[in-house]
């Protein structure tokens, strides 16, 4: 899994990602038009700008999951959810899941964390 950024590091700007019309993402030998760039070097720039965009994307998206998973944890609420719960809509092991309610507690917290499966 993707490391999270740290809190204190600058976000990376990924290259923005344009959507695809419906015709073209039917298709499966079409993604994002790199099958059209005939310069292997244009095509190596814009690969690894869409890798990068895609891998921010996802850290960003598991600092999301993680708080979402800690606030659906949180003892305060009436109806809390248990790790086992939280695993199971998530699809994630119990383990797992415990480890992204910490992480997603540091994150609210503030505190520097370098990803859940770094956690406990």
């Amino acid at each position: 899994m993707a490391e999270p950024t740290r809190r204190n590091e600058p976000r990376l700007r990924p290259a923005p990602l344009l959507f695809e019309p419906a015709e073209a993402a039917s298709d499966p030998e079409h993604f994002f038009d790199l099958e059209s760039i005939d310069d292997p070097r244009a095509l190596l720039a814009r690969a690894t700008e869409l890798a990068q965009a895609f891998r921010a994307a996802a850290d960003r998206a598991v600092e999301f999951q993680a708080v979402a998973a800690a606030q659906l944890a949180d003892p305060r609420r009436f109806d809390r959810l248990t790790p086992a719960a939280i695993a199971e809509q998530a699809e994630w092991t119990e383990d797992y899941a415990k480890k992204m309610v910490e992480f997603g507690r540091d994150l609210m917290r503030g505190v520097e964390a370098s990803g859940p499966e770094n956690l406990g």
